[in-house]
């Protein structure tokens, strides 16, 4: 199929910006939509009146995905699970709530299993297999598309083929310390010989019990993974690695107490050697991101933005986006995803807005998840098949409209510069609430963000100090709402744009003169 369009969107490898200058030229911001694919798979064959597979997806939903501006499909939950997870899932008395919340008429069907407790790393029997897969992979790419798929590289299924065939790949206890801890050991039965395996965990939560934990201490194990992401690599043209900072050795020894070799440099490298345009994006945490990009990735989740926009702290989201933009720029920012409420439940309706327009204006991947846009409140279970169906929140689906068109425009496709906005006048800090940056050409801004994250009436100053504006009438025009103003540039470059706005206004102004 060649190169795919997104990739040259790229530009120089993580390395090369990371640390490179921070006022360079950056790449086309990315934009990733995640799609779990049992719910969508379901979802068509109830349209159908039959099951449906990968290659039975009708055109128009591909269509719809890159009409929006999407570059990249996440697919959650390709892979081959196995009997053994459904099970657990079926079985955990603590869970069961959870999935009647998320899906009010659950059936026993519905659960079908954690996708991350993968028993194989080919395409589901149950979506049609590689052949399926494929074609709906060529599907997309004629349309743009990269397709991206998970990599869980902490554990396996409880029922993965080397449980059998290679139990040591898997980091094993005694039955005294299966005794001690019931909820980290699994009594496993393996050609008769009784073994007493861990199952997956990070240093701060329970065990996952439909998991077994593989052992990185173990260079044939080490080895064995590397190979499957190459096969992936293969495969498509990305992975979004789950919990991918649990492999990293100082995590490792945190968790396990054991001593391994560094994983992500080797595998990165190996799978750059199959596929020099694989995309590699890492969920991660615990302020490791610079960690993991540091050693191949081209993303990492901005977990810190989400948390300070959900907290809606003015001040603590100006920190974070005046860091060097050729690190915010290898970000992934969210205001949901599988692991989080969804954006309409979590955000008060006004400040919504707000929080979109600047996790998905600001530098970085812009990763939103099915349902986001159409304003869905009810976050799925990843153990279920199906989601429940809400009805669209048509005030939301019109402004995610309006801001994906402001993706689409190119206004965000320049340089970025933060801007520190200043007081409308002594004894007023209501500027300090305000959010404000520019994406510029080389003379001229192109779009300016301007919004006041907080619950209450604020004025500020936004210093425009860009050439070119002296002796010009200059037009802004909000892409965002209704708002058209007119100033004169001097007044602009000495003392700014003045604003006087209301809670949670949001601006995007296209600038011209």
């Amino acid at each position: 199929m060649g190169r795919p369009v997104w990739a040259s969107t790229l530009g120089s490898r993580c390395c090369e910006l990371f640390f490179g200058d921070g006022d360079s030229a950056l790449p086309r911001p990315l934009a990733l939509y995640q799609i779990d694919t049992r719910d969508w798979l379901w979802r068509c064959g109830h349209e159908r009146g039959r099951p449906c597979a990968l290659d039975q997806i009708p055109d128009e939903h591909l269509d719809r995905i890159a009409a929006l501006g999407f570059d990249l499909v996440y697919l959650l939950g390709i892979w081959q699970t196995g009997p053994a997870g459904a099970a657990v899932s079926r079985n955990v008395a603590e869970w069961q709530a959870g999935f009647r919340a998320a899906l009010p008429d659950m059936t026993p069907d519905d659960i079908t299993g954690s996708p991350f407790a993968v028993s194989a790393y080919r395409v589901h029997e149950e979506f049609g297999g590689s052949y399926a897969f494929e074609s709906l992979r060529d599907r997309l790419r004629q349309r743009g598309l990269g397709i991206i798929l998970d990599f869980v590289p902490n554990h396996t299924a409880m029922d993965h083929y080397w449980v059998q065939e290679h139990p040591d790949y898997y980091l094993s206890g005694s039955a005294q310390q299966a005794a001690d801890q019931p909820g980290v050991f699994a009594k496993i039965d393996v050609r008769g010989e009784t073994h007493f395996l861990a199952h997956g965990k990070d240093p701060y939560f329970p065990a996952w019990p439909d998991t077994l934990q593989l052992n990185y201490a173990n260079p044939d194990a080490h080895e064995a993974m590397v190979s499957e992401l190459t096969r992936i690599a293969a495969l498509c043209d990305g992975v979004r690695c789950d919990m991918s900072m649990l492999v990293l050795p100082e995590v490792f020894q945190k968790t396990w107490g054991l001593a391994m070799q560094p994983f992500w440099p080797a595998a990165v490298a190996a799978c750059r050697e199959v596929n020099p345009d694989f995309l590699l994006l890492a969920e991660v945490y615990w302020g490791l991101e610079g960690t993991l990009l540091s050693q191949g990735f081209d993303y990492a989740y901005d977990k810190s933005l989400y948390d300070r926009l959900v907290s809606r702290r003015a001040a603590d989201v100006r920190q974070h986006l005046s860091a060097p933009v050729s690190y915010q720029s290898k970000t992934a920012r969210f205001l949901e995803n599988h692991d989080e409420a969804r954006a309409a439940a979590t955000l008060p309706r006004e400040a919504h807005p707000a929080a979109a327009a600047i996790t998905y204006l600001a530098p970085g991947m812009r990763f939103f998840q099915h349902g986001q846009l159409e304003g869905a409140r009810v976050r799925p279970s990843v153990h279920l098949r199906r989601r429940a169906v809400e009805a669209p929140d048509a005030e939301l689906a019109e402004f995610y409209d309006q801001l994906l068109s402001v993706m689409r425009s190119g206004a965000i496709d320049l340089d970025w510069r933060w801007i520190w906005p200043t007081a409308a006048w002594e004894v007023n800090d209501t500027f300090c609430d305000f959010v404000c940056f520019a994406w510029y050409s080389v003379q001229r801004p192109y779009l300016l963000v301007a919004v006041n994250y907080s619950d209450h009436q604020g004025q500020c100053y936004v210093p425009m100090r860009f050439g070119g504006l002296a002796g010009k009438t200059v037009r802004f025009v909000d892409l965002l709402g209704d708002d058209v103003y007119e100033r004169r540039g001097d007044d602009l470059f000495s003392r700014g744009l003045y604003l006087d706005v209301p809670a949670w206004k949001v601006h995007a102004f296209r600038i011209t003169f």
